[in-house]
């Protein structure tokens, strides 16, 4: 059973507190990070964690202190101060974990869907903030069982503390391998690879290269200032939120399928798993739209057919991707070492991805299409642009950015622990993590952990009443493309 000792995060954070914490103490927030205060992009990150057993607030609380608490973010405040740039800096504080660690009092026995309840619960959250009078943080513990876990904690961290990687890291340096309770996780870690025509193969394919990579990135980002300053705008469909509905109710709910299944479709297809996910989600959201229409036509005295959907839907994602030097999580110490490349905080830029939306016969061409789309954005500098963009709007212009709202959805796929962990000694059955106070009414967020795949949907409430239904529509999508990659070997 999981006890009072506390469990140590890796060693750079508990070796140089000091340096760590003087490194921030009175600096400004950075421009990315106070993007993320403006009221259009005011996000937070909700991370719900289930576990295999009951836990106990009091063993939480004293691990906390010997590691969230480490990191200076987790134990700073965010104090406005006119004379310095940008008119936010970090003040370290003395934390009072009773103010953020909170348990609620539950009758499980008098809950009829703990299901129901956990995601109630989560939802009103997206209803409140954090006040800056405290570090921008919160921790609620449920001792309920539900349908995939024995208990439930969430975790709502406002963006501006770091982005997905730098917060999975920080969570994973906090845990400990099932198998060995001394490890640390195994830490995946994929390096990035720009251009395969390099010099190796002669001075005429990397100049050629290098003016498609000029030319994807100049019509990339014509695209993005036209959509960002709304000349460019997504079609309206049943997945289309209004603008400013970031400030409104959030529901998250998530589904997990076998990461073996992707693996096998990956193979098959000679792709990489995050092509797979995107035409997994494009063959989901066209699953779901075609049945939305098709309601529709009923509503409207017209007949249902095979094929509701309209022509030439534009259907776009904010796609949110990692800029640090390797594309998987990186090591806590890394990233908090000084010098170092893959740097703690929000080191994220976005590209706007074009789903097809349509229904094909052959469900490997969801697959195909996603794939030449997201190659075609690897030759592109679009995500560096948008970062480079983002910092430079705030710094120079002294005024408010924020994300595209003319996209349909957010999406983002994070890398995550390879095999089964605990946190202070509780094992995890799943990690799921999304946002709210985003301008967009749906945000798809994909995670691997252990053996399975998880996607986790955080939609506008008033705009998507049947998120399980898009879950399902996604879980059959995988199947029906798993399916016809089985096929195709045989053939």
């Amino acid at each position: 059973m999981p006890h009072l000792k506390p469990i140590k995060v890796i060693s750079v954070v508990d070796e140089e507190p000091t340096v760590l914490q003087n490194r921030e103490e009175n600096q400004p927030l950075s421009p990315m990070a106070r993007m993320f205060h403006e009221p259009e992009s005011n996000v937070y990150i909700v991370t719900m964690i289930g576990f295999k057993s009951k836990i106990n607030p009091e063993v939480v609380k004293a691990n906390l202190e010997h590691s969230l608490l480490k990191h200076h973010r987790f134990s700073s405040l965010q104090v406005v101060d006119e004379k310095i740039e940008g008119g936010l800096k970090w003040v370290p504080t003395k934390v009072n974990l009773d103010d953020h660690v909170i348990v609620p009092n539950l009758e499980p026995k008098l809950i009829d869907s703990p299901d129901k309840f956990v995601e109630d619960y989560t939802s009103s959250l997206s209803q409140t903030g954090i006040k800056m009078s405290m570090p921008m943080w919160d921790l609620h513990l449920l001792n309920i069982k539900t349908s995939d876990a024995e208990s439930v904690a969430v975790l709502r961290v406002h963006h501006s503390l770091g982005d997905g990687t730098s917060l999975m890291s920080l969570l994973l340096a906090c845990c400990r391998k099932v198998s060995d309770p001394n490890e640390v996780p195994t830490i995946p870690s994929v390096t990035k690879k720009i251009d395969s025509n390099g010099h190796s193969k002669g001075f005429w394919p990397y100049l050629l290269f290098k003016l498609w990579l000029f030319w994807n990135t100049l019509v990339d980002v014509v695209m993005f200032i036209a959509t960002a300053l709304m000349f460019v705008r997504d079609t309206k469909t049943p997945l289309k939120g209004e603008l400013g509905n970031g400030c409104l109710p959030r529901r998250f709910v998530h589904r997990s399928v076998s990461l073996d299944d992707v693996k096998l479709v990956r193979n098959a297809m000679n792709t990489t798993i995050n092509d797979v996910m995107l035409g997994v989600t494009q063959a989901g959201l066209s699953r779901y739209l075609n049945r939305k229409y098709g309601q529709l036509n009923i509503i409207n005295g017209l007949s249902e057919r095979n094929n509701n959907l309209p022509n030439n839907i534009r259907l776009r994602a904010t796609f949110f991707m990692n800029l640090r030097p390797s594309a998987g999580i990186q090591e806590l110490a890394n990233m908090l070492k000084k010098g170092s490349k893959a740097k703690w905080g929000n080191q994220i830029g976005y590209l706007i991805f074009p789903f097809t939306i349509a229904l094909r016969d052959d469900p490997l061409d969801y697959l195909r299409e996603a794939k030449v789309a997201m190659d075609r954005k690897k030759a592109s500098l679009e995500a560096s642009f948008s970062y480079f963009l983002s910092k430079s709007f705030l710094k120079f212009c002294n005024k408010a950015a924020s994300f595209p709202s003319e996209t349909t959805l957010w999406f983002s796929n994070v890398m995550g622990p390879q095999e089964e962990i605990s946190l202070y000694g509780y094992p995890i059955a799943y990690v799921a993590p999304s946002c709210c106070g985003q301008p967009n009414g749906l945000m798809i967020h994909v995670v691997s952990y252990a053996n399975k795949m998880t996607f986790v949907l955080s939609v506008d409430d008033g705009l998507i009443p049947d998120p399980h239904q898009l879950c399902d529509d996604l879980e059959e999508s995988l199947h029906l493309i798993k399916t016809a990659s089985l096929l195709k070997d045989i053939n």
